[in-house]
């Protein structure tokens, strides 16, 4: 029988959060027992690279007529939508509720801890304040929950996200769970210290060739996700007018005759949309629609085009060896919506400290019965 921790993944998508505790180093203290999520693409995905215990499904109806398997840990991020200042219609937004069924989860798996990724919202919600008050009805207590740079823990992104970790208190010995967050690794250029400095797009991606076609390739990586797109005529004099580092506002000073209307009329803000990626630098956080610059900061920091999906999947540090599955659109959505692996890692070595920290005499909580 495998001593390993038991892992719940919902909401996995690709299996980010999943690589970084099921996969690497961690894999000999961890194994994914249940993941769910209600993309197909993505389970088919999260499927090549685990053990086919994915399942496509609606978290709620799969709950209310399945068993829960006993797990050690829950992880996962509740859809992040409702959150997000980008969502301009938050209020009400039904998403927001799915954090109920990840706590129903965590109560009927008789989990120990759990994980929940989010956006930095997260933190300042109302909502935020029910999961908080959920948690300590179930006897756990949150490990002072964070925002993180991921540029921080060895990703080259600079992408911040929301980490709270809950224990249950009865199981721990209190004074011996380590402070959260976990030390970084990597510091920011402008910070002093004996860290490395952040992992630039350059040490990211700068090896690849220039990318091939147009579509996903049957080939081995990193070439099968390195195509390109085929832009009009007018979008390549954008891109050439656009300079290192540069932006939207730069092709309005270059270009004026080529440049959106709507982009001249809004003087201000929007500094990434249409701008160019620094070698020197992380990446901007990779969304899911990386491959459009009107998007955002995703032309290639030198060739006048935006960044393929191997590199954003490198600039979300996946392996070139994870496999994807689904179309250029789907594939695209499970690269954006991932939690990035490399962090994921770095707090999976966090939570093993913690798990370390049980009471000798501990006993695994049964599971509740369905209300």
């Amino acid at each position: 029988m495998s001593n390993k921790f038991k892992v719940i993944d919902l909401f996995c998508g690709a299996g980010g959060l999943s690589t970084g505790f099921c996969h690497g180093e961690m894999s000999a203290h961890f194994e994914s027992i249940l993941a769910i999520d209600n993309d197909a693409a993505a389970i088919k995905t999260y499927n090549a690279n685990f053990d086919s215990h994915g399942i496509q499904a609606n978290i709620d109806e799969w709950i209310a007529s399945n068993e829960i398997p006993s797990a050690d840990i829950v992880i996962g991020g509740p859809p992040c939508q409702g959150f997000s200042l980008l969502n301009k219609n938050r209020e009400g937004d039904h998403r927001r509720a799915l954090w109920e069924p990840y706590m129903d989860i965590i109560q009927r798996s008789g989990a120990s801890m759990f994980v929940m990724e989010n956006v930095p919202g997260l933190l300042k919600s109302d909502e935020f304040v029910d999961i908080a008050a959920r948690a300590e009805s179930m006897g756990f207590v949150l490990l002072d929950p964070k925002v993180l740079n991921t540029a921080d823990y060895g990703v080259p992104q600079t992408r911040k996200r929301t980490i709270a970790i809950g224990i249950k208190r009865e199981l721990f010995e209190m004074d011996n769970v380590p402070a959260f967050p976990p030390a970084p690794s990597h510091r920011s250029p402008e910070k002093s210290g004996e860290l490395p400095v952040w992992i630039s797009t350059q040490e990211a991606i700068g090896d690849l060739p220039d990318p091939i076609g147009t579509e996903i390739r049957d080939e081995l990586p990193p070439m099968n996700l390195h195509f390109g797109r085929s832009p009009t005529e007018i979008s390549k004099q954008r891109y050439q007018a656009v300079p290192l580092g540069g932006n939207r506002f730069d092709l309005q000073k270059n270009r004026p005759d080529l440049t959106p209307a709507c982009w001249i009329k809004k003087t201000s803000g929007g500094t990434d949309l249409f701008g160019r990626l620094w070698w020197e630098r992380p990446s901007v956080t990779i969304r899911t629609e990386f491959f459009k610059p009107e998007k955002g900061r995703y032309l290639h920091p030198e060739q006048h085009r935006p960044i393929t999906h191997r590199e954003a999947a490198r600039l979300m540090s996946f392996p070139d060896d994870f496999i994807f599955h689904g179309s250029k659109t789907e594939v695209a959505r499970q690269i954006g919506n991932a939690v990035p692996p490399l962090f994921a890692e770095k707090i999976a070595a966090y939570a093993l400290d913690v798990m370390r920290a049980k009471k000798d005499d501990a006993v695994t909580v049964k599971k509740k019965d369905a209300a």
